[in-house]
């Protein structure tokens, strides 16, 4: 294979790297897209938020997943003992979708890249990114090599790095940094769902609040499988003997509300154990690269947060390339980093709150206050860039401060 000039290169073939390759093959700009995996492929973060409606549209890509038969998500419910809180989206506080998908995301990533490959979009399957370096310029050449083991070399005016859990240029680059996070883990698996209740309940993404720090999720699509996952810190989950499916059936019997239905039933495929899965990066972008999507930071899964900043993060990477190609100037500091970090952050916020115990407060007080409910929904919908949401711009004490009143009103009452 012949050496290739371009200019932009993509990894990727996820919905990140489809995101920024449609938004660019849109507006003319002479692109490649290479993926290490085979599609369909298996990937998890099957939960979508509605924020991402937003960026399917404008890249021209929500057609092709509408016609699919994805599940409907118009919200998500959370247990915890007798309670349950219930978020609808379309009660969400501020604009925007009121509802996005549960997904199986081989189908779901391989919808969005055969819709690609229909437009004409050249894409390498298989093909995987060993090394890359930069001149002076942040002119790139990557070398790659094929499904036959054969390497070639692209050089690139730009490279978009939307590689995910591979987080290539993190790794090649040196760009890793542990995340701020707790340590956690998480378990999980698909069965086929034949205890599934009818209508709403049997279709809504749910979250098994155990205790503070261990819950299970339960996500159902539409072909009749449903995914299950236990999550906890690392050393709760390493404490379960056996393999992986000794231990997921371990975890799962201790939930009142699913342990019957998912009880001596089979598991489509061995549970996958994630050890540690928050991490973070030194930079968001460099001298002719960004970093889009997980290849940034992934935060823990609670909320369901890794596709929504994945594809808010992969159009505004394209975006701010295609708009340097044409001649003009980008500071990459305001317009990129300091606009996707201050999503992370509020989002970042919630999941710490989350561990601390004080968002399960004020998820699970009674009686709810429906203005609160409304104002933290939006944020569960993924409009984390909201300022009219005191829950956006207050992010980092309203939570506290709110579970310390309601932990005052609860020892008055």
């Amino acid at each position: 294979m012949k050496d290739t000039i371009i200019d932009v290169l993509i990894i990727g073939a996820g919905p990140s790297g489809c995101v920024s390759a449609s938004y660019l093959h849109n507006n003319n700009v002479n692109i490649k897209v290479v993926e290490k995996s085979k599609f369909p492929r298996f990937v998890i973060g099957e939960s979508l938020l509605p924020r991402c409606m937003d960026h399917f549209e404008e890249a021209g890509l929500l057609d092709a997943l509408k016609g699919f038969g994805f599940e409907k998500k118009e919200g998500a419910r959370f247990l915890q003992g007798d309670l349950v809180c219930e978020f609808d989206f379309s009660k969400k506080h501020g604009n925007g979708w009121d509802w996005t998908w549960q997904v199986p995301r081989a189908d779901f990533d391989n919808v969005l890249a055969q819709e690609l490959v229909k437009k004409g979009v050249d894409i390498a399957f298989e093909h995987e990114v060993i090394a890359v370096t930069f001149d002076e310029n942040g002119v790139s050449t990557t070398t790659i090599k094929d499904e036959n083991g054969n390497n070639y070399t692209i050089t690139a005016k730009n490279i978009i790095d939307s590689s995910g859990y591979g987080r290539v240029l993190p790794r090649l680059l040196n760009l890793s940094l542990p995340s701020e996070l707790p340590k956690h883990s998480s378990v999980f698996t698909h069965v086929k769902d034949l205890k599934r209740p009818e209508g709403y309940q049997g279709t809504r993404i749910t979250f098994d609040v155990l205790d503070t720090q261990t819950w299970l999720w339960i996500i159902p699509f539409s072909d009749g499988n449903t995914s299950i996952g236990y999550v906890g810190p690392t050393e709760h989950i390493e404490s379960f003997d056996g393999n992986t499916t000794e231990k997921l059936q371990a975890m799962v019997r201790q939930s009142n509300f699913f342990k019957d239905r998912f009880e001596d039933i089979d598991y489509l495929f061995e549970p996958v154990l994630i050890k540690n899965y928050s991490v973070s990066v030194k930079q968001l972008y460099g001298k002719g690269y960004v970093l889009t999507g997980n290849s940034t930071e992934f935060l823990d899964p609670v909320f369901s947060s890794g596709v929504t900043f994945a594809t808010e993060s992969s159009l505004l990477a394209a975006k701010l390339v295609a708009k340097q190609l044409k001649g003009n100037a980008v500071d990459w500091e305001k317009e990129y980093t300091e606009y996707i970090t201050e999503g992370v952050t509020v989002f970042k916020s919630y999941v710490n709150e989350w561990y601390t115990g004080n968002l399960q407060k004020l998820f699970f007080h009674r009686p709810e206050n429906p203005e609160i409910k409304a104002q933290i929904c939006a944020v569960l919908a993924g409009y984390v860039w909201d300022k009219t949401n005191p829950f956006v711009t207050k992010h980092k004490r309203i939570i506290p401060t709110m579970a310390h009143l309601l932990e005052m009103e609860k020892s008055n009452s």
